[in-house]
C-alpha cells in the first residue's frame, strides 16, 4: 500500500496552541475589557467581501490590493476577497445596515484577516487583529478616547515600557491639497534619483515616498517640506485639541512629522504606536482619522477614526498569563465513587470551578496525567464506611495559585462533597 503524505500547513498560517495560545487569548480577554470600560460595542462582521469594497477603500494602486489581497471569483462569478482589515467592511456595513441611526457610534472587533506578503516574525499571511472604530464624530475628543483606550490596552498587557506612541496632523483636505503639491515639486525635481518604487508613487501617491525604506530615496524624503508650513488654521487648531486632550488624559506621546497614510480620505490625526523590541517591523497598533472613507464607498461625508492592532505582535511582547483560579482534577479510588465524582465535577463547574478530567482508569496514571497537565489540587474520592477517608485533597507545592485562593477552594470543596477533609 502506497505511503499517504500528510498535508503540510498552508506557508504564512499558523497552529496555535499551548503557551502561545495563552498569551494570544490574553491579549484578546484585555481587549474585550478594556473596550468595555470605554462602552464600544462588539461587531461581527463576514470574513469576505466584494472585492470592490477593499479596492475604493484601499486604493487600487496601494500594495494591500496590487499584490496582497486573497481575491477570487465564486461559482456566480462574482469577484470576492478575504478580508485584509476590518475598517472598510465596518463602513460597508454603515451603508449597508443603516448605522447611521447610531451615530456616533463606537465599535470593536477582532478576528481573522489575510494578506499574501512575505512571513517574517510576528507576520503571517493569515493573521488576527485587534480593532476599534468610531464613525459620526468630527471632534477631536474621538481621537484622544481612541488612544486614550489604546494606551490602557498596551499598559494592561504590561508592554507600554519601551513603546512609543508616534503622532501626526495630516491636515484637512485644503492642507493636504497643498502639502501634496508642495512634495510633488520637490520630488520632482529628484526624479533622477528616486526609487523605481518611489517613481511609481509620485505619479500616484506621493505621500507615500516619506515612508520609502530604500536608502537612495531617504536623504530626498527627510529633505522633503513639513506639512506644518501648509496647516490651515481649523487643522491646527484640530491637532492642538488632540495633543492637548492626551496631555491631560496622562497618554504619552512624541511628534513624527513624517508619518503619513497616503490616501487622501485620510485626514487629521494620524499615529502608531512603535517599539524596538520586534525588529525592523516596530509598529504594534497603528490607525488614524478617516473622513473621506465612507463617500469612497458611496455614502455621504462622514467623519471616523479607528484603530489596529496584531494580535500575535502584541502576544509576542506580553508575560504568560498568571492563574487567577485553581483548577482541580477529581479521581475516584475505584469504581464505586465514578458516578460521585462526575456529579462533584458538575457541581463545581457550576459554581466556575475549573476541572481538568483525565481518562485513565487506573488513578494512579490518572493522577500523573492530572499534574502533567498543570492542575493545583488533586481531590481523590475514596470507598469508605468512615466519612473523614471518603476525600482528600492533595495541593500541588508548586502551584502559582495564591495560597488564600487553595484554602478557599478546599473550603469549597467540603461543601460541595459533604464531607471532611481527611
Amino acid at each position: 500500500m502506497a505511503r499517504i503524505e500528510t498535508p503540510k500547513r498552508v506557508r504564512g498560517t499558523q497552529d496555535i496552541f499551548g503557551d502561545e495560545q495563552r498569551r494570544f487569548q490574553r491579549v484578546v480577554d484585555a481587549f474585550d475589557r478594556v473596550r468595555r470600560l470605554y462602552c464600544f460595542g462588539r461587531v461581527e462582521l463576514p470574513v469576505f467581501e466584494p472585492t470592490a469594497v477593499f479596492a475604493r477603500s484601499l486604493g487600487e494602486t496601494t500594495d494591500v490590493v496590487s499584490k496582497e489581497m486573497y481575491s477570487f471569483e465564486d461559482r456566480g462569478g462574482d469577484s470576492l476577497t478575504l478580508r485584509p482589515e476590518f475598517t472598510a467592511g465596518i463602513a460597508r456595513a454603515w451603508l449597508n445596515e443603516g448605522w447611521q441611526q447610531f451615530a456616533p457610534m463606537k465599535v470593536a472587533t477582532h478576528g481573522p484577516v489575510f494578506r499574501y506578503e512575505r512571513p517574517q516574525k510576528g507576520r503571517y499571511r493569515q493573521f488576527h487583529q485587534i480593532d476599534a472604530e468610531v464613525l459620526g464624530a468630527p471632534e477631536p475628543a474621538a481621537d484622544i478616547e481612541l488612544l486614550a483606550f489604546a494606551d490602557q490596552l498596551l499598559r494592561e498587557l504590561g508592554i507600554a515600557d519601551g513603546v512609543t506612541l508616534q503622532l501626526n496632523t495630516l491636515g484637512d483636505a485644503a492642507t493636504r491639497e497643498a502639502w501634496r503639491a508642495a512634495l510633488v515639486e520637490h520630488f520632482e525635481a529628484h526624479r533622477g534619483d528616486l526609487s523605481e518604487d518611489s517613481l511609481t508613487r509620485l505619479d500616484k501617491n506621493p505621500l507615500r515616498i516619506l515612508d520609502s525604506k530604500d536608502p537612495r530615496d531617504r536623504p530626498i524624503a527627510d529633505a522633503a517640506p513639513d506639512i506644518d508650513r501648509y496647516l490651515t488654521a481649523p487643522a491646527g487648531d484640530f491637532f492642538a485639541a488632540v495633543t492637548a486632550g492626551l496631555d491631560a488624559a496622562g497618554v504619552p506621546w512624541t511628534r513624527n512629522s513624517r508619518l503619513v497614510r497616503g490616501l487622501d480620505y485620510y485626514r487629521h490625526t494620524a499615529f502608531e504606536f512603535v517599539t524596538d523590541r520586534l525588529g525592523a517591523q516596530g509598529t504594534v497598533l497603528a490607525g488614524g482619522r478617516y473622513d473621506g472613507l465612507i463617500e469612497s464607498l458611496g455614502g455621504a461625508p462622514t467623519p471616523g477614526v479607528g484603530w489596529a492592532a496584531g494580535i500575535e505582535r502584541l502576544a509576542m511582547l506580553t508575560e504568560l498569563p498568571m492563574r487567577e483560579k485553581p483548577i482541580v482534577a477529581i479521581i475516584a479510588d475505584a469504581a464505586s465513587e465514578e458516578a460521585r465524582a462526575l456529579q462533584l465535577a458538575r457541581t463545581l463547574r457550576g459554581s466556575n470551578v475549573e476541572v481538568f478530567t483525565g481518562y485513565k482508569s487506573n488513578p494512579k496514571k490518572r493522577a500523573e496525567q492530572a499534574r502533567k497537565a498543570g492542575v493545583d489540587a488533586l481531590v481523590y474520592l475514596r470507598a469508605s464506611d468512615d466519612p473523614a477517608q471518603r476525600m482528600h485533597v492533595t495541593v500541588m507545592p508548586e502551584s502559582p495559585i495564591d495560597r488564600s485562593e487553595l484554602d478557599l477552594l478546599v473550603l469549597q470543596l467540603r461543601g460541595a462533597a459533604g464531607l471532611a477533609d481527611a
